[in-house]
């Protein structure tokens, strides 16, 4: 995994100000290659509980990481009971690593 302690308590620390302290969040996606090299940061966020506008949501989270991390992209997807679970969700979840 290609992130600092620091960064992953930056992302710990804004997804639970902006989704709730019981969101849980998984890095997946090229950041959990070792071996590769810049990229951007791919997150799943899950709440057990419904999001309230859940595209402001994943705008909010992902405009304050990009500013933390100087301009890195970073894509947020976001997984709650209210929301449409899609392919990437089972991706995520399989595959990405939590954080």
């Amino acid at each position: 995994m290609r992130l600092r302690e620091d960064d992953v308590a930056t992302i710990r620390r804004t997804v639970h100000d902006e989704v709730g302290a019981d969101a849980s969040v998984r890095l997946f996606g090229s950041r959990l290659d070792d071996n590769a090299r810049g990229g951007d940061i791919d997150l799943l966020v899950r709440s057990p509980h419904p999001i309230a506008q859940p595209a402001m949501a994943a705008a909010r989270i992902s405009s304050r990481l990009i500013r933390a991390f100087h301009g890195r992209r970073v894509d947020v997807v976001l997984n709650a009971p209210n929301l449409r679970h899609l392919p990437i969700h089972e991706v995520a979840e399989r595959d990405g690593v939590l954080l």
